[in-house]
């Protein structure tokens, strides 16, 4: 099963994610810039903070009266601590230390420059010919809480920037191909008989080589309908006259002779010019079913026309017909016309080609479904497919032109319903039965 895919709802997806995926990698990207130049930053502050304590923590040491051992800063006020230092000798002997400072962070020697402990990063600095030593540490997860909060600082604004962004990418999509959204639409509601060119103004470039080559293969399928459909017109046309000359001189020549071997042989081709006059009528309203003339301008009533029709094949089929009519008016936009070609192909089919002892049901009910019941044999469904085609009968022993289901298709396609066949019919072992929705409304017009 192939799957449709929508152009606007593609670029929009894959530019949405595409967008995502770009802010998320900018704040890695700057996260890791932002946590590389913070541990400058801060390896400075170490450097620094080491550099000015150092001389106030020497003179403080040599100016003590005696050796008084370890000493703690005082603080002036209780505050969390992140800078702590000590003092001390080459041997380690501790000399003076910040308030909250733990010497078990750091090494039992001072070392000078930078190093690492599992929670610490440390600067030692010498002074004294380097006979004492200050080490200020910094503890790493200080620095990772500092990265954190302002990655977090870089992201947290994405909650909002990226639905807004994602907005601005679908609005932007929607809005340039607005012009192609028309194009389909204007396409997917022209009816099949619906040839005309199709205008969409300001179409992106890229669409504009397709209209235009849409629009010749319209024009000469256009013309190509119309070259068949006026020969087939012409040709039915022009065979009338010829025909009912011939008939009538036939006639003549069946009255006139007494030979019965010539009666006979009048008899038969007699029977072959109404044939082909019957295949001329029909091939005038097959092209007048596929001229587009299957909708008029103003609503009407087919229940009168439906009666009218029946009442003619009653007189022809007594007792055949069963007809059952509402009791409201059916109104239509269907052109009576094409109804009453419609209608009359139905009726025909039904007692050609329907059991001669059963009668043929025909209902039309206030919702406007037209169906035409005759009872026989079954049709296989092979045959039902393609029964709406020209020229094809389910029974090649019956008589008929086999166009009349294609003239109905033909009217139901160009009003913008459809015909559905059934074979056995509903509620029926057997038979068949043909039905179509005569009701259309300008909400079905096409195009």
């Amino acid at each position: 099963m192939i799957t449709k895919t929508s152009l606007q709802k593609t670029l929009g997806t894959w530019l949405t994610l595409g967008v995502t995926l770009l802010w998320l990698l900018g704040v890695i990207a700057s996260g890791v810039v932002a946590r590389h130049e913070m541990n400058e930053v801060f390896d400075s502050a170490l450097e620094e903070t080491a550099q000015r304590i150092l001389p106030l923590a020497v003179t403080d040491i040599l100016n003590r009266e005696n050796d008084t051992g370890n000493q703690r800063a005082l603080a002036l006020k209780e505050h969390d601590e992140y800078l702590t230092y000590l003092v001390r000798d080459a041997s380690g002997k501790l000399f003076l230390q910040s308030h909250g400072a733990d010497p078990g962070v750091f090494g039992a020697k001072p070392r000078q420059g930078f190093s690492e402990t599992p929670t610490h990063r440390i600067y030692g600095e010498g002074a004294i010919s380097n006979t004492l030593y200050i080490e200020v540490a910094e503890p790493i997860a200080h620095r990772r809480e500092a990265v954190l909060e302002t990655s977090l600082a870089l992201l947290i604004p994405l909650i909002v920037l990226i639905p807004i962004s994602l907005i601005g990418v679908w609005w932007v999509i929607k809005r340039s191909l607005r012009q192609v959204v028309l194009l389909q639409q204007s396409i997917e509601a022209r009816g099949g008989g619906d040839l005309s060119p199709v205008a969409v103004n300001r179409l992106p470039e890229e669409f504009e080589p397709i209209m235009v080559s849409v629009n010749r293969l319209l024009e000469r399928l256009r013309r190509a309908l119309e070259a068949e459909r006026s020969f087939t017109a012409n040709s039915a046309h022009e065979l009338r006259t010829p025909l009912a000359t011939a008939l009538a001189k036939l006639q003549r020549l069946k009255t006139e002779t007494d030979d019965a071997r010539v009666k006979t042989r009048a008899g038969e081709i007699e029977e072959s010019l109404r044939t082909l006059s019957r295949l001329s009528e029909k091939l005038l309203e097959l092209a007048k079913a596929e001229g587009g003339s299957a909708l008029s301008e103003t609503c009407n009533n087919l229940v009168p026309i439906l009666q009218m029709i029946a009442n003619d094949y009653e007189r022809r089929a007594p007792g055949r017909l069963k007809l059952e009519l509402p009791d409201d008016s059916v109104m239509s936009l269907l052109d009576p016309d094409a109804f009453a070609i419609l209608a009359r192909n139905l009726i025909e089919n039904a007692l050609r080609h329907g059991a001669a002892s059963r009668p043929v049901n025909i209902s039309l009910t206030g919702e406007g479904s037209l169906r035409v019941i005759n009872a026989g044999e079954i049709v296989p469904p092979d045959k039902l497919v393609v029964l709406r085609n020209r020229f094809v009968r389910s029974d090649t022993q019956t008589l008929g032109s086999g166009i009349g289901l294609a003239i109905v298709e033909a009217i139901a396609s160009g009003a913008g319903t459809s015909l559905n066949l059934r074979s056995p019919a509903s509620g029926q072992s057997d038979g068949f039965e043909a039905e179509v929705n005569v009701v259309v409304d300008h909400t079905d017009r096409r195009a």
